[in-house]
């Protein structure tokens, strides 16, 4: 019974984003020029900041955590591809998180598909997402033909072309999450802060600014390791950063997550998007 629900969500969720897709893609268009609308540099900003962050954070970190280049090939890199995936997972989880309480004026008023809201407030994330790839591409030239912090080991091959699996596994699970997020809110306002607490701890608990083989304490390598975010992100740095191929274990893993969690939000969504407006 369970399984044919679920179907049945899947089914509804499908057909409603197929015949709604274009208003979807007008309000992701939306949502990107709202974002950089009041600022000088505009989309600037979506090579600006992940730059800015990979500069302080290796001036911070750098001689304490990145000087093993036998772990880390190019700290500054290692640093940015962390650093990409888990502001695109944050950015996105509480864009979505926030959408029905931005947008409550306009859903009071007008119908329009409620998981609008959330998912097009995620995909205008993934398209600032995939702008900032080319910031880091550049960021690898440079510290490839410099040489500085060991950029010259750096190696690109054929492995690169699929970081968009990571990338499309990250937007699905992050999908998932935002839709759950999105409900969660409007019944309950202080998910607001205690998803904030929970992504700073996130930060920590994931090797974005240090390596995972610095951690030795045993309990704590098991809660890194069944965080998928881990093993979404090392899916990521092993297609651009190591260059080798990717691990079907993290993988498969990672994908099983991925899809459980759109299927978990999918169903919360369905269940309580009718009952949303008398809480809002």
């Amino acid at each position: 019974m369970k399984k044919l629900q679920l179907k049945n969500d899947f089914s509804h969720f499908k057909e409603m984003f197929v015949k709604y897709k274009y208003l979807l893609s007008e309000l992701t268009r939306k949502n990107v020029k709202l974002k950089y609308r009041d600022s000088w540099l505009g989309i600037v900003w979506s090579f600006l900041q992940p730059l800015l962050n990979m500069i302080v954070l290796t001036v911070v970190f750098g001689n304490l955590l990145g000087r093993d280049s036998s772990k880390v090939i190019c700290y500054p890199i290692y640093l940015f591809t962390g650093r990409l995936m888990y502001e695109f997972f944050t950015s996105s989880t509480k864009k979505a998180l926030m959408s029905f309480r931005v947008n409550a004026g306009i859903i009071k008023k007008v119908y329009v598909p409620k998981y609008m809201y959330p998912l097009s407030g995620i995909l205008s994330n993934f398209v600032t997402f995939a702008i900032s790839i080319i910031c880091l591409i550049c960021v690898w030239v440079f510290f490839k033909l410099t040489g500085i912090q060991n950029g010259s080991d750096l190696t690109v091959t054929w492995h690169a072309l699929f970081c968009w699996v990571p990338m499309l596994i990250m937007l699905i699970f992050v999908t998932g999450v935002g839709l759950i997020l999105s409900v969660l809110h409007v019944y309950f306002r202080d998910v607001e802060y205690i998803w904030d607490v929970a992504c700073t701890l996130m930060f920590y608990m994931v090797p974005i600014i240090y390596h995972f083989s610095k951690i030795e304490t045993d309990w704590i390598i098991v809660l890194i390791k069944i965080n998928p975010l881990y093993s979404m992100i090392e899916l990521f740095r092993q297609c651009v950063l190591y260059s080798i191929d990717m691990s079907w274990k993290m993988l498969l893993y990672s994908f099983a997550w991925a899809v459980g969690t759109l299927a978990l939000g999918i169903f919360v969504f369905n269940k309580k998007s009718d009952d949303l407006i008398f809480h809002m």
